[in-house]
């Protein structure tokens, strides 16, 4: 392990579904540069299917290199690097987080989930997925980012169904470093992203969200950016542009609509941070998406 890993205390990164969803499902291009580059973990669960390419693992204690794409499975708080950048090479990358109990605290407990339970318990370890179930499950995955809401439940849970089954994974024994995560720590950063998700339509001030969680402003900036990473502006700016990439795709308002829709009050600025977040234009990623719908109908 790298002295950077040893010395770098991991960030707890935030996860935050799309309206209307219990987890998240993300699909980017190769030239979008989103992976977080420092080392992260998050309490949910994570299924990445990287189409193409080469790059390397970090999770846990483990470490390792890919070729020709990657299917891997984490398991909840496993702290990790991204998996691809500029010189991966990859076609796409397809993301999807979830909580264990996002179906609630039950679901894999009923008979019927029994080997998904299992599945689930050994992804604390880690799992790398190879050969046909790489292939075959990739392309699922991929298709995921362009179904509704209840196709992607549905698909999710085919997913892993079919990976339960499969006997074509590697165990990256990736465990014994899941972090524990400070319930008061957890507790104000939920406050924070509640907040934004009930007033992203609003301007948000940093008096007011300092406010909400009993802090200063500049106290608030220092814990956001050492929490996230990023400043509250541009994480609220991301979370905007989410929304946004929901409205093009799955509604036909105008993109003027879909920007004031979406928080922003300057048409320009949207354009110019859809564009930085997505490497799209917001009427190519509507452009693209449409093509993507003609091919598969």
């Amino acid at each position: 392990m790298s002295k950077q890993t040893v010395a770098t205390k991991p960030s707890l990164e935030q996860i935050l579904p799309a309206f209307g969803s219990s987890f998240l499902v993300r699909r980017y291009n190769s030239s979008c540069e989103h992976n977080l580059a420092n080392w992260h973990f998050h309490p949910e669960l994570e299924l990445v299917f990287v189409n193409g390419g080469s790059g390397k693992r970090h999770i846990g204690k483990h470490m390792s290199y890919f070729n020709d794409g990657e299917l891997i499975l984490m398991g909840a708080n496993l702290p990790h690097y991204g998996f691809t950048d500029r010189h991966s090479g990859n076609k796409s990358e397809t993301v999807i987080q979830f909580k264990q109990d996002f179906l609630g605290p039950d679901f894999f407990n009923i008979p019927e989930m029994g080997f998904v339970k299992r599945l689930l318990e050994l992804s604390k370890k880690g799992l790398v997925f190879n050969g046909e179930t790489k292939e075959r499950v990739g392309k699922k995955i991929e298709a995921l980012a362009w179904a509704d809401q209840y196709g992607r439940l549905i698909g999710l849970l085919s997913i892993l169904k079919e990976l339960a089954e499969s006997k074509e994974y590697t165990v990256l024994n990736a465990d014994g470093v899941a972090v524990a995560v400070n319930s008061k720590e957890n507790d104000r950063m939920n406050l924070v992203y509640n907040y934004i998700r009930n007033h992203f339509k609003e301007h948000i001030s940093l008096e007011e969200i300092a406010d909400e969680v009993s802090m200063t402003v500049p106290a608030f900036c220092r814990y956001f950016k050492k929490i996230s990473r990023k400043t509250f502006t541009k994480f609220v700016n991301e979370f905007r542009i989410v929304h946004a990439s929901k409205l093009l795709a799955e509604t036909s308002m105008s993109i003027t609509e879909v920007s004031f829709e979406s928080g922003f009050n300057n048409f320009s600025h949207f354009n110019k941070s859809f564009k930085e977040f997505t490497g799209k234009s917001p009427s190519a990623y509507r452009k693209d998406f449409d093509n993507i719908i003609d091919e598969l109908d």
